[in-house]
């Protein structure tokens, strides 16, 4: 967010560092390696390809999705390992190898999803488990919008912005816990990837390793839309899966829905959502957690973004 403080114009963007040129349809995704002067694209038109960032050049490309298709989305992270994951309008996601020389020749592991939507996949992120972490703000200090001086209110009202504080009281694990979830709270959970499922309502889980399905949220039989957690809310738009310190090492998840809900799931209380706020009017387009989990940001098609703080200690939830 640029800012124009007393009033003035916004200053303008600055300019690019580089410009990378090569796709041949609109670039629809991209991101970063997290070690490695890499940077992966993916186009309308089926292409994922690999920048060097540091000759700003590409290394190589291939049609990942084919049939006009096209790569909606493109993900890495520290846990995956030198694997890069795409996804396609074709109902498939593809686990690619990262070698010296850019991609591998052909899929390790191909996921027939059946999903044709829009909602980007989320890889798991997870807490620094790091010294720096044990100084995480906090949640009596984390941000709710009494922190702001009346000055940053009025500026970011002006822009969109908003900050809330999402509570939610915390559960008794042993309730919760089901025997055959225990490896995800333990080892599976960060070679796992979250996305909108063929029933574009619910969340799923998929294997990286087997590009199996484990599950989906909400994990239930109920067929009453009045009080399915999900049915009414229309699409699942984003999703973000992460791993909070204070979970035990439990993956959660928060999806956000076309109504403007979003709800914050627990892997081992698949059939119901810890909590649910609705902060936006229109459609959530976009989710992020922050590094420590801690926080995050969603912005939407009613042109707000709102910031929040995730806090498992307190009540119910507060916007």
């Amino acid at each position: 967010m640029s800012g124009g403080g007393g009033g003035g114009k916004p200053r303008p963007p600055p300019d690019p560092i580089a410009v990378m040129r090569g796709h041949r349809a609109p670039v629809m995704d991209a991101c970063f390696h997290p070690s490695r002067p890499l940077l992966f694209s993916g186009s309308a038109d089926g292409e994922l390809r690999v920048w060097d960032t540091a000759q700003h050049r590409t290394l190589s490309s291939t049609l990942a999705h084919g049939g006009g298709a096209g790569v909606y989305s493109v993900a890495t992270n520290f846990a995956i390992g030198n694997k890069v994951v795409s996804q396609g309008r074709d109902g498939t996601c593809k686990c690619w190898e990262i070698e010296e020389a850019g991609l591998s020749r052909k899929p390790l592991v191909t996921f027939r999803t059946n999903s044709y939507h829009f909602c980007k996949i989320s890889l798991v992120k997870s807490a620094s488990c790091s010294s720096q972490s044990s100084k995480a703000i906090p949640a009596s200090e984390r941000i709710v919008e009494s922190d702001y001086s009346i000055n940053e209110l009025e500026e970011n009202k002006k822009n969109g912005v908003s900050k809330e504080s999402i509570r939610f009281s915390d559960v008794n694990c042993a309730e919760r816990s089901q025997a055959h979830l225990k490896d995800f709270s333990t080892m599976g959970e960060r070679k796992l990837m979250a996305l909108a499922g063929e029933d574009s309502s619910m969340v799923e889980i998929w294997d990286l390793a087997t590009a199996k399905k484990l599950m989906r949220f909400p994990q239930t039989s109920n067929v009453d839309a009045a009080s399915h957690p999900t049915m009414q809310r229309g699409m699942c738009m984003a999703i973000q899966a992460f791993i909070p310190s204070e979970s035990g090492c439990s993956l959660n998840l928060l999806s956000g829905y076309e109504d403007g809900s979003m709800l914050w799931w627990d892997i081992r209380k698949p059939s119901l959502p810890l909590s649910t706020v609705r902060y936006h009017s229109e459609t959530v387009l976009s989710l992020a957690v922050d590094g420590t989990c801690s926080g995050g940001i969603s912005g939407s098609a009613d042109n707000k973004i709102v910031m929040f703080s995730l806090d498992h200690r307190m009540g119910s939830p507060r916007g």
